[in-house]
């Protein structure tokens, strides 16, 4: 089985995606891809762009379950690539939503659910 990639939305977000059936955040019109991350690179991420926010979700998600294009890419000249959707997210490769809470400090770690695996 090919690596899990994970995205951070918004508990609100992710509930109105239920409703709409697909997953879209708002900065998909301007970006034209959703954001994901690897599991090295999702903690660096939560910490580098969501630090203290409350009320997130991590969607653990199957590359091989989406119906839409990942590419692994570096478009801020950064030192790695990351894996970026170019389409809607179809609910079917969501195969957990966890609870993101961060810590006391404001800072993120990985949900006690992903670090037996």
């Amino acid at each position: 089985m090919q690596d899990l990639v994970y995205h951070i939305t918004e508990h609100e977000t992710w509930q109105k995606a239920h409703q709409a059936g697909f997953y879209e955040p708002a900065n998909f019109a301007t970006d034209g891809f959703i954001h994901m991350s690897t599991r090295g690179q999702v903690i660096r991420t939560a910490n580098r762009f969501y630090a203290g926010r409350k009320g997130l979700v991590l969607l653990a998600i199957d590359p091989q379950l989406v119906t839409s294009a990942i590419i692994y890419e570096n478009l801020e000249g950064g030192s790695e690539p990351f894996p970026h959707l170019y389409g809607r997210l179809n609910l079917s490769a969501v195969i957990q939503a966890l609870d993101f809470p961060p810590a006391q400090d404001g800072s993120f770690h990985l949900p006690a659910a992903l670090q037996a695996d």
